[in-house]
């Protein structure tokens, strides 16, 4: 068997015999050599940059509305941007949400939209896809001020002042109320910003009517987990007058607790995100209010930013997004 010298020696030889064949392989050969680095060239280069848009759980009728604006925005907008789409299934799957995150690095995205199931848990992994050199907009929930410092991490929020929208809501069910009547707060996740703002708007609210406050306890965000704490709440307080829930999908737990105790219509529910099946609850009169921070615009808000960041390398600054209070009269 020849060696691999004596088999290169061969190879080299036969090339050079049949380009001797051709008398004008110089040109030939130099003309195919600068197709090939071209070609390389172009499969390398990107001529749109992708942007990937990380939500919560997808199960939850406000982040598929903002999945389908998104898809909408995107279908308009082909030629500038390509674009990735996942989410959590559960809102608490924190590790599954920095495992995408993780994901869409390793894909070499451009810039990623996130609405971070977990204020603080998700800005460690955001903050080495900025080192990367990926954009990163924060939607939805904002990331806690105090880890962003801790990571020396300069993350922009686009999003509604969840606060804000809260003291909507609130202010308008003490126009239905009187002074010392009792309500109770079921609160978003405790570890997400938007949650802790939306309770904090309610208490504003409660506040300034001179409501009184029985109960404020987390429902995860989740109707299945807001359902038997609105159900224990009736029990415990036979005077009750209203729940305040700090998302739509609870306010339907609320609903469907007051409904099985025979107290529906006669204690308001107060929603926030105003989906779809809140909004046949509004024409019915079985929800007082609810609050609308666009969820078909959100997401768009944030991936125009991010494109606008990559086009201008423009330094991250917060955009506040409108909120608006939604009643049955509103729809």
């Amino acid at each position: 068997m020849p060696c691999l010298r004596s088999r290169r020696h061969v190879s080299f030889a036969r090339l050079s015999m049949a380009t001797r064949a051709w008398p004008w392989h110089p040109l030939f050969l130099m003309m195919v050599v600068m197709g090939l680095l071209l070609a390389g060239g172009c499969r390398q280069k990107k001529d749109k940059p992708t942007v990937a848009l990380v939500m919560k759980s997808l199960a939850n009728e406000f982040f598929k509305t903002m999945e389908e604006g998104a898809v909408a925005h995107h279908a308009q907008h082909k030629d500038q941007y390509d674009l990735k789409v996942i989410g959590i299934k559960d809102e608490m799957d924190v590790a599954q949400q920095i495992a995408y995150v993780e994901s869409m690095m390793a894909q070499k995205v451009d810039a990623i939209v996130i609405a971070p199931a977990d204020s603080k848990a998700l800005v460690p992994v955001c903050k080495r896809a900025m080192d990367a050199g990926i954009i990163v907009v924060n939607i939805d929930n904002k990331f806690d001020a105090e880890v962003l410092k801790d990571k020396n991490a300069k993350i922009p929020f686009v999003g509604p002042d969840n606060r804000k929208g809260a003291r909507l809501a609130g202010a308008h069910l003490c126009t239905k109320l009187k002074a010392g009547d009792k309500v109770a707060i079921i609160e978003g996740a405790p570890n997400a910003y938007n949650g802790i703002q939306r309770k904090l708007g309610f208490e504003d609210a409660a506040a300034g009517g001179n409501l009184t406050i029985v109960s404020s306890q987390t429902g995860y965000w989740e109707t299945d987990k807001a359902q038997p704490i609105a159900s224990a709440l009736v029990n415990e307080h036979p005077d009750l007058k209203a729940i305040l829930c700090a998302n739509d999908s609870m306010a339907l737990g609320a609903v469907a607790a007051l409904k099985d105790a025979g107290k529906l219509g006669s204690i308001y529910v107060v929603g926030f995100d105003n989906i779809a099946a809140v909004q046949r609850l509004l024409k019915e009169g079985r929800i007082l209010c609810t609050v609308d921070q666009h969820a078909d615009k959100l997401a768009l808000f944030g991936i125009e930013y991010a494109l606008e960041m990559l086009k201008t390398k423009a330094q991250p600054a917060d955009k506040e997004t409108p909120v608006d209070l939604i009643t049955a009269e509103t729809l």
